[in-house]
């Protein structure tokens, strides 16, 4: 079983009441793989190569530009809807393991993301499409999980990921924010529509090694 396809019954905490003083925006939420780390491109581009080498053919471009920024769960639904057939468990195992190697071996910090940080004045978060282990090691490859933790929410905690709106409302009310004083910074589509649907204003950050021409 995918380590996101977890239970999707969890309550989902509601927001404080906002305060008249408080500065727009409030909070900013921040999307982790191609915006805080430049994974996506390392990511998207193993997964490619395992689905390929298992029997499905895919590129590494197929895969940013069907699958970035979605849970692995819809993923995985969508592959096997189109392959008709289970995607084969070594899969899973393989994946992991490659992105654990290239997690300690080439992945990068996005740059210029730690002087924004240093010089932002507002509450932060990260809410992301990634599963918990794999958001956890992203963040602490490059030093980053001290400076979010505990606020760290990954989609395996709602019911449905982007481009449904759940994680960003759960980052929200776990942050005691209402959702129009948020600001989120997204890389992907499938995150941008999740933002707009949750009632947020979102920026798209496309300086993401994964980002081509077409990605503005």
């Amino acid at each position: 079983m995918p380590h996101d396809a977890l239970p999707s019954t969890l309550p989902r905490p509601q927001p404080s009441e906002e305060r008249q003083t408080q500065p727009w925006p409030a909070l900013v939420i921040f999307d982790c793989d191609g915006v805080l780390i430049d994974s996506e491109i390392v990511v998207c581009r193993l997964t490619g190569e395992i689905l390929t080498d298992l029997g499905y053919p895919v590129t590494t471009e197929e895969v940013i530009r069907r699958f970035a920024g979605r849970p692995e769960r819809g993923m995985i639904a969508d592959i096997e809807a189109d392959w008709g057939q289970p995607v084969p468990p070594e899969f899973f195992t393989r994946v992991r393991r490659a992105i654990e190697h290239a997690y300690a071996t080439e992945l990068q910090i996005m740059p210029g993301i730690t002087d924004l940080l240093n010089r932002l004045q507002t509450r932060t978060c990260v809410a992301s499409s990634a599963y918990p282990a794999k958001l956890t090691l992203g963040l602490q490859a490059v030093g980053l999980y001290d400076r979010f933790a505990p606020n760290i929410i990954s989609a395996s905690c709602v019911a449905q990921g982007k481009p449904a709106p759940d994680v960003f409302i759960y980052a929200a009310g776990w942050m005691q924010t209402p959702p129009a004083r948020c600001l989120v910074i997204e890389d992907s589509t499938a995150g941008v529509r999740a933002a707009i649907a949750a009632g947020m204003r979102v920026f798209g950050f496309i300086g993401g090694r994964h980002c081509d021409a077409t990605h503005r």
